[in-house]
């Protein structure tokens, strides 16, 4: 892990009780080690639909990062994505939510969103490709143990990791999104669909 990563993690980390404040200020407080507690992340999904990151919570949910212009791990994670929801709902008759948020809002406007999920059809609600609108896409990579950082000729180095979130936003378990679904992983899925 880089010095980098390291740095965002715990700068997310220390930053989270900020988040906590506001939460139970607006009346919406959330557990301390929730990821929903990251301050003000405010999205936009590829339908043009405008949310705040922590109205998310009450469900289990897969979060990942990506960016709309990737051609190698980012397809690879949305198809992954995409295999890891017919598993689960294959076992438990549940759809499970899905939320890639973009680390390169510069670029990933509503028109790349809407081409990359039609490219790989997925729709709103269960498949959320999202830009931030405000707030730090850095501190949600930070927690969520994601990597990336651009490269000069364009696009960027990241590693692919997707965690699964209880319905209060905490971390339950954590893959690299590769190669077929992880039998441990879709298991924990699972546990979470059934406590639903």
């Amino acid at each position: 892990m880089t010095i980098r990563c390291k740095f965002m993690m715990l700068l997310a980390l220390l930053l989270i009780p900020m988040g906590q404040a506001t939460a139970a200020a607006t009346g919406r407080a959330v557990p301390g080690d929730s990821v929903y507690a990251i301050p003000a992340l405010s999205l936009r999904d590829q339908a043009g639909h405008v949310f705040d990151f922590a109205s998310l919570r009450g469900v289990p949910r897969l979060v990942g990062m990506f960016y709309g212009s990737c051609r190698m791990a980012c397809p690879l994670e949305i198809e992954y994505l995409k295999s890891l929801q017919h598993a689960v709902t294959a076992k438990t008759g549940k759809d499970v939510p899905v939320l890639l948020v973009s680390f390169d809002p510069s670029n990933d406007d509503l028109d790349t969103l809407k081409k990359v999920a039609a490219m790989h059809h997925v729709n709103v609600p269960t498949f959320l490709l999202a830009r931030p609108e405000h707030g730090d896409e850095g501190m949600l990579a930070g927690v969520l143990g994601i990597a990336y950082r651009p490269l000069p000729g364009g696009g960027f180095s990241h590693n692919v990791r997707v965690s699964l979130l209880d319905a209060q936003g905490r971390i339950v378990a954590s893959t690299d999104a590769s190669g077929m679904p992880d039998r441990a992983f879709v298991r924990a899925i699972v546990a979470q669909q059934n406590l639903r």
